[in-house]
């Protein structure tokens, strides 16, 4: 009786592995003959959505992706950008949705793993983790499930690896409900000579696997992510891995001696798809073949079959190819640090992916068929019939608030604006002793050991701004991260992103994602920050309904000077208050519409990437010349947000006066989200050369006031508005998310 797994296969099974007839087709072209399970399982794995970018190949083609400090850019593990002195950034984020909807704990944790396996597999020590995370309104039993698990999920695995989690953001809207996302980034530091690349060259080299043994865990992940969630998709909670974040730890330390003492050729973290997507990929980077025998695979459970050995995506394994003079090295730094390290095939001159059982073939798949040739689709696009009446907003119709000060409460107390201590304070953010400022400010700044260099790093995007405007959405998500870290004093480098979508064979849907990306794209190229790579997670949709469009960006900055770095927080009393760029009369898809008035309409704030980018270079500048004694972004909840959110820190306040305002609303200078606005302080004695310096940049700089003991006034002309102390609005901000969590 023929065994299961070398049965040929038909077209409905290729279905119900999520490929479609045309892709049958290509696959009995490329491979010749009826596949049968293991091989049609490689392929569907591989030309999933979440492998193959099938439906979104030619769409990132819009993205820069060179400058002159980019060493490695897109189709790597991971991006690389010189920051000088021979030392390199190494960064990435990724999505791990679905499964962290099913299993928040474990979903959670393992997309951590998975990232930082994109890191060190470059050869880069991983310094710093930072996330992105979206759920539904916290009213929901349900959503504080999903919200508490997912957290846990990320400090239970970082804090275990010693990697500080230094910052992320967290937003919670009605559209997540269904489908919670959950980003994860990590950043690590590499010197030029020490990077190492992910390929199979090397006719006649052995090819290893290290680290866990194993299991069912994960199989057919890959396909999982690439469909839509739905009442049934609890069952499938068996595709969600397990980590072990112990094993990665040693893991890290096993491969970066591996690398640090030049004794592989070539590595490759098993991720989605597991060693399938390993041993393809690397061989296709080289132009090679593999070679593998399943039997020589480690596993925790009995019985496994080829396909599932090929298609498991159990976590903490890597794959290593390796010269065969240098295995028992190899294998002795392996066991050294606890880890099992098994030679279990060689490279080929065949291109192709040979399996072995044993001494019996069980499949045998071109390379390149499986990690390039995958169809690339040119999806319609349609204008959404709802996008120009979600855009309209008659601001005539929206009255001035009667009471300044508690709709001030109220935003604070917003959970999406509200202080994400509740979130943070579950992460070691101090470990390894280099976090220079912590979780809370615009950005995450590190120092770099050994050199007077720091790194700022951010995460950010409204994704309610690409609901209303996917364009203009989408270039806002990367002004506000290069913003963040200008803020801090940092040259924003380079960009990661994360593009959470719905399914992208909906008009609609494909509209929303190839606008954002041409916005984040013009956006990129007028601030100079190619994209190194980074995730694209698309049919983020339950039972037919999708997320708010949500383009993540990752960035990373550089501090020539680390001790010239600047926090958000108002410093001392006496300093004086100034808000630098211009405010106009725009409310659109701002936070204070939504919570105040239940609206997300409107066009989203405009923005102008010139004005932008004086503004960004004028940060830094002032930042090199100390002029700044703090600074702050004014983004969710506008300017009087701002105030607050600077007060904070140290307990201060704010004493200002708003003159000469009439033209625009009240209510959108005080809550309304302009962009390249930012608050700023300044001794005295340096306030005649940030303005010089603000004329010299031809940015608007505008004096409000003064910092003050423990009191936030705002007045507008001689009549005040809001007056309260520091310590009640404090109140309201950090005790948001503790009372609704504790429910």
């Amino acid at each position: 009786m023929l065994k299961h797994y070398l049965e040929p296969q038909d077209m409905h099974s290729a279905q119900r592995m999520g490929l479609k007839e045309l892709e049958w087709e290509l696959v009995l072209e490329k491979l010749g003959h009826t596949p049968n399970l293991t091989e049609l399982g490689m392929f569907a794995v591989m030309w999933s959505e979440h492998c193959s970018y099938k439906h979104s190949k030619l769409a990132l083609r819009q993205f820069p992706t060179t400058g002159p400090r980019v060493l490695v850019g897109p189709g790597e593990n991971a991006g690389v950008v010189d920051i000088g002195d021979g030392q390199a950034a190494v960064f990435k984020i990724e999505s791990h949705n679905h499964p962290s909807a099913i299993e928040p704990y474990q979903g959670a944790a393992t997309g951590v793993g998975g990232i930082v396996r994109d890191v060190f597999a470059m050869g880069a020590r991983p310094i710093a983790l930072l996330n992105s995370l979206r759920f539904g309104e916290l009213d929901s039993a349900h959503q504080r499930h999903l919200f508490s698990g997912v957290v846990s999920g990320i400090s239970g695995y970082g804090n275990c690896l010693g990697i500080p989690t230094v910052g992320g953001e967290v937003y919670f809207n009605q559209s997540y409900t269904g489908n919670c996302l959950v980003n994860a980034m990590c950043v690590g530091l590499i010197s030029h000579d020490k990077l190492a690349r992910g390929k199979a060259a090397g006719l006649g080299n052995r090819v290893l696997l290290i680290g866990a043994l194993t299991g069912r865990d994960g199989i057919h992940g890959a396909t999982f992510a690439s469909e839509e969630l739905s009442d049934s998709s609890s069952t499938k909670r068996p595709m969600v891995q397990v980590g072990d974040p112990f094993m990665e730890k040693l893991l890290i330390e096993a491969c970066l001696e591996l690398i640090d003492r030049k004794v592989i050729v070539g590595m490759q973290d098993l991720g989605a798809a597991g060693l399938t997507s390993a041993s393809s990929e690397m061989a296709a980077r080289a132009s090679t073949g593999v070679e593998i025998d399943v039997a020589c695979v480690p596993r925790r459970e009995p019985h496994m079959s080829p396909y599932e050995v090929m298609l498991s995506e159990s976590q903490e394994r890597m794959l290593l190819v390796v010269e065969p003079s240098r295995v028992a090295e190899v294998v002795a730094i392996c066991n050294r640090w606890g880890l099992s390290a098994t030679d279990i095939g060689v490279v080929t001159d065949t291109g192709a992916v040979r399996v072995l059982d044993g001494s019996e073939v069980v499949a045998e798949v071109p390379a390149q068929a499986l990690a390039s040739a995958a169809p690339v689709y040119t999806p319609a696009m349609q204008v959404p019939s709802w996008q120009a009446d979600v855009q309209k907003l008659d601001l005539d119709t929206v009255p001035l608030p009667a009471d300044y000060s508690q709709i001030l409460l109220a935003l604070l107390g917003s959970p999406t604006i509200a202080s994400k201590e509740w979130v943070y304070r579950q992460y070691d953010y101090q470990v390894r002793g280099d976090t220079v400022v912590l979780p809370g400010s615009d950005a995450a700044v590190l120092r770099i050991k050994g050199t007077p260099k720091g790194l700022a790093i951010s995460v950010d995007c409204n994704s309610r701004y690409v609901y209303l405007d996917p364009f203009r959405g989408g270039a806002i998500a990367v002004a506000e991260a290069a913003r963040n870290l200008a803020v801090s004093g940092a040259e924003p480098l380079a960009v990661t992103n994360c593009l959470n979508f719905g399914n992208p064979e909906k008009p609609e849907i494909f509209y929303q994602f190839h606008q954002a990306i041409a916005g984040m794209a013009e956006a990129c190229r007028a601030l100079e920050t190619p994209v190194t790579g980074g995730n694209v997670s698309l049919y983020n949709e339950t039972n037919g309904k999708a997320i708010y469009p949500t383009p993540t960006v990752g960035m990373v900055g550089l501090l020539t000077d680390v001790t010239k770095r600047v926090t958000s927080g108002f410093k001392q009393p006496g300093d004086v208050v100034l808000l630098l760029g211009d405010t106009h009369d725009e409310l659109g898809g701002s936070e204070y519409l939504k919570v105040v008035h239940q609206l997300e309409r409107g066009a989203p704030p405009a923005l102008d990437l010139v004005r932008e980018k004086a503004l960004q270079k004028l940060l830094v500048a002032a930042a090199d010349a100390r002029l700044l004694a703090s600074a702050h972004d004014c983004s969710e909840g506008g300017l009087a947000v701002a105030l607050c959110e600077s007060a904070f820190p140290l307990g201060f306040g704010a004493d200002v006066t708003l003159e000469n305002v009439n033209q625009i609303r009240l209510d959108a200078f005080l809550f309304g989200e302009s962009q390249s606005r930012v608050v700023v302080t300044t001794a005295p004695s340096s306030l005649a050369a940030l303005k010089d310096l603000c004329e010299q940049y031809n940015v608007p700089c505008r004096e409000l006031g003064r910092v003050s003991r423990d009191t936030v006034v705002v007045r507008v002309d001689s009549t005040t508005v809001i007056d309260l102390p520091t310590e009640d609005l404090a109140r309201a901000w950090k005790g948001a998310i503790p009372c609704l969590m504790s429910q």
